[in-house]
């Protein structure tokens, strides 16, 4: 090669502006970035979400077409299963068609109308949160209860379960409390609905002879499960947070905000039977917190004290005398301490349902949930 071809064949290289430094751009150039990320980010949602509804259309209508037939002809479990070998060999890269899976799909079709599965929430919830529901709860308004509440929560799919398992809508808005006599009739039933009773943090580990600071030291190892429990909206402040009154300090045993209610949550933790005594101390609590926390536009801070054991009764007369909004109610470790033998013994563990879902190939899916 000449001297000739070796300047040709260096004018023919691709060369690449450098990125032009953020300092030179106009003023407006962030606005435009975030604006552009927004949409790239809100296309990516609705493009998932889209797909996610589609499938469950789709294992709606194959459900259907699979009910229809069997109730023309009465087939029994053979035909499903030459059903998902012929269907792995026609779509090869395709997953969830699993002699298991295709029943799961048969059951959506069975407990879902055509009208309810192209509705929000049904619709929008992952394949596995379906089967969740399919495995293990048998009355359609309970299913509906707990798809809304795992789509406006966040829910995974092992949470769901969790919640499930520990009968989350027999204990949502539990807690004894004087709410309704106290806040705004407006409000009263939204802060009512963010209690439960008891709230269970099955997640500790505590010592037999264990006191309230062990208590809460474990319930802050495992903080975020138990913001889990606690419910949407609630964020740590503080753990014995000191509060200077007139040059005496108190240490409330936990501090969260709420950034749905917009107001201070106090928690006081007890390892006994309630007291009505045990009011006091955190109605002084509250009354601090919203002189030296709260900040303009934050509602009445609301205090939640939770005892080991209570007397409903007795809760509800105690807390006729405070004009603060206070709730009481139990923790327990485990929900299966107060359901009958027969009932606990028909709930499956969340390691029984994964054991159970990673038996079949439906764990490979590109649709996990």
């Amino acid at each position: 090669m000449n001297s000739q071809d070796n300047t040709s064949a260096s004018d023919d290289v691709v060369r690449f502006a450098s990125t032009p430094s953020a300092a030179g751009l106009p003023e407006w150039y962030p606005l435009l970035l975030s604006s552009i990320s927004d949409r790239i980010s809100q296309g990516q949602r609705k493009a998932a979400l889209a797909a996610n509804q589609e499938l469950i259309n789709t294992y709606w209508h194959i459900g259907r077409d699979i009910l229809d037939r069997q109730s023309q002809q009465g087939w029994g479990t053979k035909v499903i299963d030459r059903l998902s070998a012929d269907q792995r060999d026609r779509y090869p890269d395709v997953k969830g068609f699993s002699p298991r899976n295709l029943k799961y799909i048969r059951s959506l079709a069975d407990v879902w109308a055509a009208d309810a599965i192209v509705q929000a929430p049904l619709a929008q919830l992952p394949w596995y949160h379906h089967i969740a529901l399919l495995e293990k709860l048998n009355e359609e308004s309970t299913r509906i209860w707990y798809a809304q509440a795992a789509l406006a929560e966040g829910w995974s799919r092992n949470h769901l379960v969790r919640q499930i398992e520990t009968r989350l809508h027999e204990r949502s808005g539990q807690a004894t409390s004087n709410f309704n006599t106290v806040l705004p009739s407006s409000t009263s039933s939204v802060v009512q609905e963010a209690t439960r009773d008891p709230y269970v943090f099955d997640f500790l580990d505590l010592t037999e002879s264990h006191n309230e600071r062990e208590l809460e030291g474990q319930l802050l190892q495992h903080v975020e499960r138990f913001l889990l429990e606690l419910g949407r909206g609630f964020a740590f402040v503080g753990r014995q947070l000191r509060l200077d009154v007139a040059g005496d300090e108190f240490f409330p045993d936990l501090v969260f905000y709420n950034f749905i209610l917009r107001r201070f949550v106090v928690v006081e933790l007890k390892v006994g039977k309630f007291q009505p005594g045990h009011l006091g101390q955190l109605g002084m609590y509250m009354s601090a917190v919203d002189d030296l926390l709260a900040q303009p536009g934050d509602e009445p801070t609301i205090g939640l004290l939770l005892c080991k054991t209570k007397n409903s009764v007795v809760a509800e007369y105690a807390l006729r005398g405070f004009n603060s909004p206070i709730g009481v109610a139990e923790w327990a470790t485990e929900i299966k301490d107060s359901l009958p033998d027969n009932v606990s013994r028909s709930l499956p563990s969340v390691d029984e349902l994964e054991a159970e879902l990673a038996a079949t190939d439906i764990a490979n899916t590109d649709h996990p949930g």
